[in-house]
């Protein structure tokens, strides 16, 4: 595994379960979805999606999977790189990719965005969402390929534009893409995070 996707591992195992809060905006998923979720994490996401399909999640930490597993028991959890699915082209309605596709190097974001489709049925939807290059971190650590940022954690982060991720999933239809932006406050100071939004359609 590469070092950056170990460090992922580190992380989970010294500070357990790093994303708190709610996830807004989920889509609406008909009744009997079947949903494939790319880089589960702690199960933020995992934990806000419809009951009553069936789910598959993954992830390529260990000890992300089993804090995942305590907030989620009735999903089916692997331990799998996203950018390599071990699973059936064709088999899932949807497919959420919240945060994940920006912790890869350049050749992992496409092959991830080729695996998406793959797994996609006709008709299917992919859900995407990715820090772009307004967020309050773009720029900080080193940068190891363009707009891809290395920090001290050994954890990689890139910051997209819309047109990148067009260009990226270009295998699917674009429904919308958006930017999204929030404040946070921080010791008194007001930064800005911003992401992009994506949903694109399988044909």
């Amino acid at each position: 595994m590469d070092s950056h996707l170990e460090a992922w591992d580190k992380d989970y195992a010294s500070r357990g379960r790093l994303w708190g809060g709610a996830v807004m905006d989920l889509p609406l998923l008909p009744e009997g979805s079947v949903v494939l979720e790319l880089g589960c994490g702690d199960g933020k996401t995992l934990s806000a999606l419809p009951v009553g399909g069936k789910i598959v999640a993954l992830d390529v930490s260990l000890e992300a999977l089993h804090l995942a597993r305590r907030v989620r028991a009735d999903a089916n959890l692997i331990l799998a790189d996203a950018s390599r699915l071990p699973l059936r082209e064709e088999g899932f309605d949807a497919v959420f990719a919240f945060h994940v596709t920006g912790h890869l190097l350049a050749s992992g974001r496409r092959a991830l965005a080729r695996e998406a489709a793959r797994a996609l049925v006709p008709g299917g939807r992919l859900f995407f969402r990715d820090f772009c290059k307004q967020d309050m971190r773009a720029g900080q650590g080193e940068e190891v390929e363009p707009g891809t940022f290395l920090r001290g954690s050994g954890i990689l982060t890139h910051y997209f534009t819309k047109n990148e991720v067009e260009e990226l999933f270009c295998d699917l239809q674009p429904a919308s893409i958006d930017t999204h932006r929030w404040k946070l406050r921080v010791k008194g100071e007001t930064f800005v995070r911003a992401e992009v939004g994506a949903v694109f359609l399988k044909s």
